[in-house]
């Protein structure tokens, strides 16, 4: 698969990268391995022991046997599902590594409105993709040095039961994606997303991340500190506004957000 021009952020573009369109299309190198602790600890040892790691380079994984999300949750693995890493390098130019967070939220997202438009998916601040506010895909982000690895696991064919939150897997909805194909669409899909972070700033990407996003007025509650309020869109710099029950408006740079229920359904 690959273009003659760069993808666009536009859905048509899309359908280009994953299947019925002209034209050849440069698939960024993907590494298959069939079993691995964690593809994000194994980019991070190489890159800790001078290997050189290009930009791009993705690292997937049939297995693994010790996946992390964040704040040091563990990801379970399922035969079928994607999970791969890949490098960023930063330069002097780029925008806040920070905001790497939405790029990677609208790669995945883009992507997975063309495997599986009849799901209604939507992100939720700052990476995480759901259904019907279930999880279906994990997104880990660390640093090395001037590289960031990104990790992203998605339920393409299985989803774990977790106690504390709703999963779901898009093969229960009846929608078999293969995982290779996948893969492959993910990865030109980043690298145009990075291309775009690059040369047209954050403000682009928060305009592409807004739509896939909770609608302005969405209960929200940011998790380490107890605060409640309401979604009230991104600053230009990415960051979330919260406003209050007092109708003032807090930025958010970081945190665990969940999702609250509207008063009378309940907290």
């Amino acid at each position: 698969m690959a273009v003659d021009r760069r993808l666009s952020l536009h859905s048509h573009a899309h359908r280009r990268v994953c299947g019925g369109r002209v034209g050849a299309v440069l698939i960024p190198p993907i590494e298959r391995i069939a079993q691995t602790g964690s593809t994000n600890a194994d980019l991070l040892a190489r890159l800790a022991g001078g290997e050189h790691v290009g930009e791009g380079h993705w690292l997937v994984a049939d297995r693994q046997t010790a996946g992390r999300g964040r704040l040091g949750r563990a990801w379970d693995d399922g035969q079928g599902n994607f999970m791969g890493s890949t490098v960023v390098r930063l330069t002097a130019s780029d925008p806040s590594p920070a905001t790497l967070a939405l790029v990677v939220a609208v790669a995945l997202a883009k992507v997975m409105t063309i495997f599986a438009p009849s799901v209604p998916l939507q992100l939720k601040w700052p990476n995480d993709l759901l259904v019907e506010g279930a999880k279906c895909s994990g997104i880990l982000l660390e640093r090395h040095g001037d590289c960031v690895v990104v990790g992203i696991g998605v339920n393409l064919a299985s989803a774990p039961d977790l106690p504390d939150r709703a999963t779901f897997a898009f093969a229960d909805a009846g929608v078999v994606i293969d995982r290779d194909r996948f893969a492959d669409a993910l990865a030109v899909a980043m690298m145009d997303v990075l291309w775009i972070w690059r040369q047209e700033g954050v403000g682009s990407i928060v305009r592409a991340w807004l739509p896939l996003g909770h609608p302005v007025g969405t209960p929200l509650r940011v998790s380490e500190q107890g605060i409640d309020g309401f979604f009230d869109g991104l600053a230009p710099d990415g960051a979330l506004r919260l406003r209050r029950a007092g109708g003032e408006t807090m930025l958010v740079h970081a945190g665990d957000v969940e999702l609250r229920r509207p008063v009378g359904e309940g907290n």
